[in-house]
């Protein structure tokens, strides 16, 4: 199916955009070992944004992958994971800031570099809310997309490198009209000693309404009452 809209977000770039519901959006990490920071936002109404703990206390997981839903604090689905060749996102660790990238990687200015100054998922989130009206109040955490982390007995968390592949793809089903912002970082945990961000390429597809039976929809309770809530919004929208 041909793409409605397509882009390639280089390493460190941002991207901000709203996804109508009834659309899907995929992510392709196009040299292997990306990670794509993302925040999602009620596009009618900013204040109503995605939950961290929600998202995953509801569906009794600590990795995020095909058949899991992206909840939002107001117990609405914002999108639903249909489809997932990479197998793990992580969505506990937050970002990076500056402080964490001068200890990391040092300064390297664009003065200097140009377009290869370090860059930090923070400031870069800060810099795309901004063009919708949005600010520092309005940060929560995010999800790492392309990334795996695991906890041990004793809550340990460790960086799992290589797991998402060049080619791996994840393709998100919007079923709230979304504010999306995204930013290709290196994840907080990455013990790389080297600045590297990787590029993904993003393309927006239309997909057919959600049935009765599908699979992010019945995989639990909690998902199937969040679906019920946002058709509920939207019936008063229409």
């Amino acid at each position: 199916m041909k793409p409605l809209y397509q882009k390639t977000i280089i390493g460190g770039g941002m991207w901000s955009q709203t996804i109508s519901r009834g659309k899907i959006l995929r992510l392709t990490d196009l040299e292997g070992g990306a990670n794509v920071s993302m925040l999602l936002y009620n596009a009618a109404e900013p204040l109503e944004r995605y939950n961290m703990p929600d998202t995953l206390k509801g569906q009794h997981t600590f990795q995020l992958t095909a058949g899991h839903c992206l909840h939002s604090d107001m117990g609405r689905i914002f999108c639903s994971i249909v489809r997932d060749t990479a197998g793990w996102h992580e969505t506990v660790c937050g970002c990076t800031d500056a402080g964490l990238v001068e200890r990391k990687y040092g300064i390297k200015s664009f003065q200097e570099v140009r377009n290869e100054f370090t860059r930090n998922a923070r400031e870069n989130f800060l810099i795309e809310l901004g063009k919708h009206g949005l600010g520092l109040r309005d940060l929560v955490p995010n999800v790492n997309l392309f990334s795996k982390v695991v906890a041990d007995d004793a809550g340990r968390l460790t960086y799992h490198k290589g797991v998402s592949p060049a080619g791996a793809e994840v393709d998100l089903r919007f079923e709230m009209d979304t504010l999306v912002v995204l930013t290709c970082c290196q994840h907080p945990l990455d013990p790389d000693p080297n600045y590297a961000p990787r590029p993904v390429s993003l393309s927006v597809y239309p997909t057919a309404p959600v049935s009765e039976n599908d699979l992010c929809r019945t995989s639990c309770p909690q998902n199937e009452n969040a679906f019920r809530n946002t058709a509920e919004y939207y019936a008063l929208r229409a």
